[in-house]
């Protein structure tokens, strides 16, 4: 990943070159965060709430309760990831189109609020990859305008630490959401059902804490910006940095092996009971939560492109203790631990980056393009390891997963911003 600022050209992989200190502010000190990142993250972080209650349990509802075999979960998991890919171009372009970010946003959080009841009813792969389908669909919508809205509202200096706020407290909410529903299936005759009857509820407070308290912006095009449109947005990827910043995310994206796998790779590595899986999200959360400000501060500081990639090898370092850990007692741990990191230096990190080689009138779409490559190779990985599982084994798989990531961190070392 290369640093790209619509203010100044830093040096390739450097960290960007300092600003004028904002109006009312001392130099030396960073200017307050606009009220619409803290408004977003509240949104977010009750939205996690509702969203990772479902993840959590999702792959021992799936596996365990309903048979589901390595194949078939990596189908779905594949949908829960991937299909948000094939409506995250058209959620960013009309944002840019009309200049209405929050409206598409809130159209996608209300959609994936409505889809949290109908799990309740749905008990068989093809009516639970409906409903998945259509959460995603609803997270398509909303996740590249409210990237741009909070874009548009930092300073170019300090998307980093705007995108590491945003991320911190929509992590406060995926330490919650795993906790609650650990708490509800311990005390809850029908633990499932009303898992997805809390989180429902959940949502609906969420959707309605952006409408009221969610500034709405209104971007208007330059009189010389090119038109809004869907060939322009497709065409922002003739920016050299837009590019190499995509083609990053979709290499590294189909080497990474999805969440829901690797708690279940946890689990059988170390024998952890099924009592205690839905609270695993909460380790890589809470790590999350802790670092993503800080790593955001050191990516804007060193270069996003060196902490994204950094981020990366963490991952690979999680490939590696579970192949060789064992039931070494620390190891849940350090993978909870490294797993969070990974996130928290690669995903505001990756937006922060992005946002810096596209125009504010294209913001959306082009936030969009990358985050649809990645949603696409993670949708790949996740069936391709699905597969490999099914056939070969868990460790055989995670071992080509391991290869293949490294080798995907090494190409994108040597990708440099003459060859992108």
């Amino acid at each position: 990943m290369y640093v790209a600022d619509s203010r100044g050209n830093p040096a390739p992989g450097g960290p960007p070159e300092p600003q004028a200190a904002a109006p009312g502010t001392r130099p030396g000190r960073r200017a307050a965060l606009a009220p619409t990142v803290l408004a977003l993250g509240t949104v977010s972080l009750i939205t996690d709430i509702s969203s990772e209650m479902v993840t959590a349990v999702l792959p021992l509802y799936l596996v365990a309760g309903l048979g589901l075999s390595p194949l078939g979960f990596g189908l779905l998991d594949g949908v829960y990831n991937g299909v948000s890919a094939l409506v995250r171009l058209t959620g960013g372009h009309l944002g840019d189109r009309f200049g209405r970010h929050k409206a598409l946003a809130g159209i996608g959080y209300g959609l994936s609020a409505l889809c949290k009841p109908l799990l309740l009813l749905a008990h068989t792969l093809p009516a639970i990859g409906a409903v998945l389908a259509l959460d995603r669909t609803g997270k398509g919508l909303r996740t590249a305008p409210r990237d741009a809205l909070i874009s548009l509202a930092a300073a170019p200096e300090d998307r980093g630490r705007a995108f590491g706020v945003h991320r911190a407290m929509d992590t406060a909410g995926a330490l919650i959401g795993p906790l609650l529903a650990f708490v509800i299936l311990r005390g809850a005759a029908d633990g499932y059902d009303a898992v997805f009857t809390v989180s429902a509820c959940v949502a609906a407070l969420g959707v309605l804490v952006l409408l009221l308290f969610v500034p709405g912006r209104r971007t208007v095009p330059s009189a010389a910006a090119e038109p809004v449109s869907l060939k322009a947005s497709l065409g922002l990827l003739r920016r050299r940095d837009l590019r190499r910043t995509s083609l990053c995310a979709l290499l590294l994206g189909l080497c990474t092996v999805s969440d829901a796998f690797v708690f279940l790779l946890l689990q059988r590595a170390t024998g952890i009971a099924d009592r205690w899986f839905a609270l695993l999200p909460l380790g890589t959360a809470a790590a999350f939560f802790l670092l993503a400000l800080p790593l955001g501060r050191l990516a804007d500081r060193i270069g996003r492109r060196r902490v994204f990639l950094g981020g990366h090898l963490g991952l690979l370092a999680v490939y590696g203790l579970l192949l060789t850990g064992g039931h070494h007692p620390a190891l849940p741990y350090v993978v909870l631990l490294l797993h969070g990191a990974f996130y928290a230096a690669t995903d505001g990190v990756l937006m922060a980056e992005a946002a810096g080689a596209v125009p504010e009138e294209h913001r959306g779409g082009g936030l969009a393009l990358v985050q649809t490559g990645q949603a696409l190779a993670r949708f790949a990985a996740s069936l391709g390891f699905g597969a490999a599982w099914t056939v070969w084994g868990a460790r055989p798989a995670l071992a080509v997963a391991a290869v293949l990531l490294a080798l995907a961190v090494a190409g994108c070392v040597r990708l440099r911003p003459d060859e992108a």
